[in-house]
């Protein structure tokens, strides 16, 4: 029993040592006199959903960007997958990317590919042409499996409703097994429904692979729905950080008026 016992302390010390997937300290980021992150601090544990609510133009989908470096910061440390990215080189870059999932908030479908095409692009550009004629096909019908929409591979985008069009985005996002998604918006101009069903699926997909995910939404409902924690982005600062029903009980005017 003892031994049993050491095991377990063991285990619980090896999890509590593990690194965040990513962690950011006092970053910074302006646009001419406009701030829009000041001194911000976040990290995300393996496995954890993470959201980021704010009111729109309040620089979440600035922050998503910073973090994979779509755009330079002023100053601050970001720490992803345990590398900074700030000290990569392109090449480095974009190794790390390929274990960083990106679902776009316009979904950012090629309109002139087909679904199967779609899905083959980021297989193209970081798998050998030997890996691809290998398992291309597979990974390309596991991933339309994930989403529900296997009859879809040789569709266009054009012919799909936008609820299916943000099931490929995903599916896309998905198709190289990251270990973090970043979702941008991912309900945004989705009715009740299918904004419920795109959250169960990023529920679903979170259950299968062990991935963490990075939530920017203002969609209360998919927060609700996916988060472990959230954080309120006010002002360009890390307001509050709480579970999702902790924060909607807050007697704080500025948190309030996100609830009411």
């Amino acid at each position: 029993m003892l031994f049993k016992s050491l095991i377990c302390w063991d285990l619980l010390n090896s999890v509590n040592k593990m690194e965040p997937v990513i962690q950011i300290k006092d970053l910074n980021k302006s646009f001419g006199d406009s701030h829009v992150l000041r001194n911000f601090n976040m990290a995300i544990n393996a496995g954890e959903n993470l959201a980021i609510l704010g009111k729109s133009g309040s620089g979440k989908s600035v922050l998503i960007k910073c973090i994979i470096s779509l755009m330079e910061v002023d100053s601050g440390e970001m720490i992803v997958l345990g590398k900074d990215i700030q000290l990569l080189n392109s090449d480095e870059l974009d190794s790390l990317r390929a274990e960083v999932g990106f679902l776009f908030q316009s979904n950012a479908l090629y309109d002139s590919m087909t679904i199967r095409e779609n899905l083959e692009f980021p297989l193209r550009r970081h798998w050998s042409k030997e890996e691809r004629k290998k398992g291309a096909d597979a990974a390309v019908k596991e991933a339309l499996e994930d989403v529900g929409l296997s009859h879809t591979i040789d569709m266009m985008p054009a012919e799909l409703s936008g609820g299916m069009r943000k099931r490929i985005a995903l599916a896309r996002a998905l198709i190289l097994r990251p270990k973090v998604i970043m979702y941008d918006e991912p309900t945004t101009g989705l009715d009740p429904i299918t904004s419920r069903e795109i959250s169960n699926l990023m529920l679903s997909v979170q259950k299968k692979y062990k991935s963490a995910a990075l939530i920017i939404s203002h969609d209360l409902n998919c927060i609700k729905m996916t988060s472990n924690r959230v954080i309120m982005l006010i002002e360009g600062t890390r307001y509050a950080e709480d579970t999702y029903e902790n924060l909607r009980k807050s007697e704080d005017p500025k948190i309030k008026e996100f609830f009411d």
